[in-house]
């Protein structure tokens, strides 16, 4: 049968401010409505004969993974959390390990989270194609057709053909210069390395034992001593960490004999960065893409995104990236938007937090808005999502006031449990034991003031959490 394996394991900070940490670009919504994770869904579960997905992400990312799974009306197939970063390599083999134990015959489609494709008549063929390769023991990548000497990816040349639409690989190679990738587009020989793979579970398995011994012993390892927690699958963490950090393409696409390619042209973008975002996306008779609340004058070949909270103006400018919001905003040429990393790790160095979170947080009862902050004090909006609860908890050096903005929140108390409507309000002194829960069919909203000598979210003592966060 064909599993989908969705690997959504990037941390997106080429698209810095708009994703952070906490919120990667794979869970945002770039183009149309629906976030990138939801249309890698989408696209997977068009394919014929398709199983539910299994998704490989970070702990951190598994409610938003559920949350997201659940808004497109999909099955789960396993939400596999990775414990520590260790590259596509570990990742796929503990996806392979959960399918092989349950379908020996398992054919996995493994597609990274965070890319755009707008042909997908033509991704769908190409699936079809590479399955017949992969029945028949190879491992097949996509190799993009290139339109343009493209410096940013890398390129598969092709060897030998595998019958009407297929290629034996002939060699990876790494990111050229301009003229490198100009000699590949007039060669005519290469694509580009799409990160997209089709192959036999138990097949990537035993390659990655021949290839990665140390690899394969601390996934199996750690799928072994995996545990069931809510609807996520928690693999071992000193046995992942264990294992060598490294590519699929460096652990075994480069060094088996049965590396094939399946080369497309499907309108394929990895969203790489604010100006593959810009080329992606439609544009006026200007050039411009224009999201949120934007007036522009004689302004040309921009991209200009608002926040929610406030207008952007733009008068004689080309060729610019502009990314607003509440808290950050990126200004840079078009042509040196792949340095926004650099931007980043001064954030990182610097020991901020812009690159980790937004003000906004989501959290899986909901979500919260840091309206304002100073010395020994903090100000958030929080949401109640129906139904939702907060974990029983205490502070050691802050206080909190509830306000009850719509809505009818359950406050917990020490040893009092009561309503607090619209408009009411309550204190929750330093140390109380307290617990918010929705029990309504309806969202509460709540401004929450903070007030003490640290605010840190790490001064959260949870003593009960149905969502089983520590």
């Amino acid at each position: 049968m064909l599993h989908p394996v969705i690997l959504s394991g990037g941390s997106g900070s080429r698209l810095w401010p708009l994703s952070r940490q906490n919120q990667p670009k794979q869970f945002l919504s770039l183009i149309g409505e629906r976030s990138l994770y939801q249309e890698t869904l989408r696209r997977a579960a068009a394919l014929p004969g398709a199983q539910p997905p299994v998704t490989v992400c970070s702990e951190e990312h598994r409610f938003m993974v559920g949350e997201q799974l659940q808004g497109v009306g999909l099955a789960n197939g396993g939400i596999l959390l990775e414990p520590v970063a260790r590259n596509t390599a570990p990742a796929i083999a503990i996806a392979a390990l959960h399918l092989a134990a349950r379908d020996p015959d398992a054919v996995m489609v493994v597609l990274p989270a965070d890319h755009l494709i707008e042909d997908e008549a033509a991704f769908r063929a190409a699936i079809v194609h590479a399955i017949g390769l992969a029945e028949a023991g190879w491992l097949v990548t996509f190799g993009i057709e290139p339109d343009a000497p493209e410096t940013g990816y890398g390129y598969i040349a092709r060897g030998a053909p595998l019958g009407e639409d297929g290629f034996k690989v002939q060699r990876f190679v790494e990111k050229p210069d301009l003229a490198t990738a100009q000699q590949y587009l007039a060669d005519g020989g290469y694509s580009w390395n799409s990160g997209m793979f089709v192959f036999s579970a138990q097949r990537y398995l035993d390659e990655l034992l021949a290839y990665a011994p140390a690899m394969f012993a601390a996934a199996t390892a750690a799928c072994e001593r995996a545990k069931r927690d809510l609807d996520f699958i928690r693999v071992d963490k000193d046995a992942f960490a264990s294992s060598p950090s490294d590519s699929i393409d460096y652990a075994v696409m480069e060094k088996t004999d049965r590396a094939a390619v399946v080369p497309v042209s499907c309108g394929w973008s990895d969203i790489g960065s604010w100006s593959s975002l810009w080329a992606a996306s439609p544009r006026d008779a200007d050039g411009n893409r224009h999201e949120g609340d934007v007036i522009s004058i004689d302004t040309r070949d921009s991209l200009v995104r608002a926040s929610d909270r406030r207008l952007v103006a733009t008068i004689g400018v080309d060729g610019l990236v502009i990314v607003d919001t509440p808290d950050a905003t990126l200004i840079a040429r078009k042509d040196r938007v792949q340095d926004v990393k650099a931007i980043v790790d001064r954030l990182k160095a610097a020991g901020r937090q812009e690159h980790l979170f937004h003000r906004k947080v989501y959290r899986p009862w909901g979500s919260y808005d840091s309206v304002d902050a100073g010395p020994r004090f903090q100000v958030k909006r929080l949401v109640l999502k129906p139904g939702a609860v907060l974990s029983l908890q205490k502070h050691h050096k802050r206080a909190e006031h509830w306000v009850v903005v719509s809505g009818t929140a359950e406050v917990t108390c020490d040893d009092r449990v009561f309503d607090l409507h619209e408009n009411q309000s309550t204190y929750i002194p330093l140390g109380s034991v307290h617990r918010l829960r929705n029990r309504t069919a309806e969202p509460v909203e709540l401004i929450e003031v903070q007030s003490g000598s640290y605010l840190g979210e790490d001064d959260i003592v949870r003593l009960e959490d149905v969502y089983g966060r520590e």
